[in-house]
């Protein structure tokens, strides 16, 4: 997912290091599995915008060389091609995606035969997720305490987040299909996404979203993920769900406890999206995984 927000390039630049798509980690920590050809897939809660340091392969995909990806690899020994990319969708899997000094390449074109393992987490920009939190927070300066959100997108009786998630449900299929296809030997992992808001109430105007539209903007999350188990389930994967083990590590944290930046970051990070904390604990649950 990639919240869109002002240019941000100046910035960007001192968080830069060259680096080619495909990288060597470390010796593996004894007793993990082996895999020799790990290739990570998906959106910019996988790629890691504004973590340090940031790739240049292509600049516009936000790619940080410590993503949870990254720091998997790292553990567990393996050669890494990383072709996460901010503001993919699931048709980015498959066709070119346009960036900033792209475009990034089709991501399944990564896959091959002899690929081992594979990581994906995509869905959120399908949904709106930069529009949703946008509006959201516009609709709160007039009615914080009230839940102005929810009633836009449930306005007739009909839950348009919930649909759009439902008709998300084929295409995240599709994808899982396609990685099959290419890489039918790889252990394939879903990983869903952190959780952004507390349960309930939240923490207006630090984070201005409506007292009354935090449950409905945590259950749509929570809808999300589901969803995405559902998927993974259906297609033999495994899946990992960050969402239960961020409790207490929201948007409305303290800096150092936050595992997701606010709109406005106390970390490096971009807004709304994982720190350089929540990278790890990610990866913790997919090496624990896998």
């Amino acid at each position: 997912m990639t919240l869109r927000l002002p240019a941000v390039l100046t910035l960007a630049a001192a968080l830069l290091v060259p680096a080619t798509a495909t990288t060597t980690a470390a010796a593996a920590t004894p007793g993990t599995p082996a895999y020799g050809n790990y290739v990570a897939l998906g959106d910019s809660y996988a790629s890691g915008p504004f973590i340090p340091h940031q790739r240049t392969d292509p600049l516009g995909c936000f790619r940080s060389t410590r993503n949870y990806a990254s720091l998997v690899a790292e553990r567990l020994g393996t050669k890494l091609t990383d072709v996460t990319c901010g503001g993919a969708t699931t048709v980015d899997m498959t066709a070119p995606q346009d960036v900033l000094f792209g475009p990034n390449p089709p991501q399944l074109d990564a896959l091959t035969p002899d690929t081992d393992l594979v990581t994906v987490t995509i869905g959120g920009n399908d949904i709106g997720f930069s529009d949703i939190i946008l509006t959201c927070a516009q609709d709160s300066v007039l009615d914080p305490f009230g839940n102005p959100c929810t009633r836009r997108y449930t306005a007739g009786g009909t839950d348009r987040l919930a649909a759009r998630i439902d008709a998300l449900a084929p295409k995240v299929a599709a994808v899982l299909q396609g990685i099959a296809q290419r890489a039918p030997e790889a252990h394939v992992v879903v990983v869903a996404y952190l959780r952004i808001l507390p349960p309930s109430h939240g923490c207006w105007p630090v984070v201005p979203i409506s007292v009354g539209d935090v449950p409905y903007l945590d259950a749509t999350q929570r809808k999300l993920n589901g969803m995405l188990g559902a998927r993974a389930g259906a297609a033999g994967a495994t899946f990992v769900d960050p969402y239960p083990s961020s409790l207490g590590r929201d948007v409305c944290q303290l800096p150092g406890v936050k595992w997701v930046e606010g709109l406005v970051p106390t970390a490096p990070a971009f807004p709304v999206h994982p720190n350089a904390a929540g990278m790890r604990a990610v990866a913790d649950l997919v090496v624990a995984a896998v």
